[in-house]
């Protein structure tokens, strides 16, 4: 069996020669719809193959939509398999957003679906929940470790619900978000030249609030469509902007399907990154 490099260390590589932008495999109706594809299986899977063949081999990371596929049951499974595998054989890191959480054997077996090598949706990182407790994420991170896997924390997202929940204090006079990457940082003591544990930090935010210094990869969503744009990672992220990853969507889905059209945009919102981060 091969053995990988822990996902840090990949996910810094990727992001130091293809530039830091991770962009979603989100095929949602309307979006279905503006490609001129069918709401249904045909439609999923040229959908998914497009952005495959176009972004693959050029972009740090892709990060399918694991709801969107879904919805249409063992066949959509079967085209987000089929998915995961192309694009890792390309050459990019898979993130699966499934923002998963659970306690004992259910968490486990969630991390047996994601994390284990021998797993058809094997992906090099996921995304997990922590609101049952950091610890109910034991099996996922160390079903990570084992296979050179990564796991994102969800921390302070980019939707304004979860203030409500992620700014709350903790009995220690901490922020639950502070908290939550008190433990990621702590996942991550030593390593290089990254972590493996990330967060999950929306790019939508007024501000932190909050210590980044995580020795691990930030997440950013939000750029695009929810309002954010590449100049506010500085601003939110601060001296921590160097391991962001900036998520971006619809932003580059909406020029599809052409393959040309989505590679430009792809480019675009990599060079403005770039521009922005330094």
């Amino acid at each position: 069996m091969t053995i990988l490099e822990p996902f840090g260390a990949r996910l810094r590589h990727a992001m130091d020669t293809r530039g830091p932008l991770c962009v979603g495999i989100d095929p949602h109706a309307a979006l279905l719809t503006s490609w001129g594809l069918g709401d249904d299986i045909a439609g999923l899977e040229r959908f998914s193959r497009t952005v495959v063949e176009a972004l693959a081999d050029r972009v740090a990371v892709l990060k399918p939509q694991s709801a969107f596929f879904e919805r249409f049951g063992s066949r959509g499974i079967a085209v987000l398999e089929q998915a995961v595998a192309d694009a890792r054989a390309a050459g990019t890191l898979v993130l699966m957003d499934a923002k998963r959480g659970d306690i004992g054997s259910t968490m486990a077996a969630y991390a047996s679906a994601f994390l284990d090598k021998d797993s058809p949706l094997f992906s090099d990182a996921v995304t997990v929940s922590p609101y049952l407790g950091f610890g109910s994420l034991r099996p996922a991170l160390d079903a990570a470790r084992i296979s050179g896997a990564g796991v994102f924390v969800l921390a302070l997202t980019s939707n304004p619900e979860g203030a409500e929940v992620q700014r709350s204090i903790a009995a220690n006079g901490r922020s639950l978000a502070q908290v939550i990457l008190d433990h990621i940082a702590d996942e991550n003591e030593g390593a290089e030249p990254l972590g493996s544990v990330g967060a999950v930090v929306g790019a939508t935010l007024d501000e932190a609030g909050v210590d980044l210094g995580i020795n691990g990869p930030l997440l950013a969503p939000g750029i695009g469509a929810q309002g954010a744009t590449a100049a506010d990672l500085r601003r939110v992220f601060g001296s921590a902007v160097a391991d962001v990853v900036p998520s971006v969507s619809r932003g580059v889905l909406k020029h599809g399907p052409s393959v040309a059209a989505l590679r430009a945009a792809a480019a675009r919102a990599a060079g403005e990154l770039a521009a922005a981060i330094g």
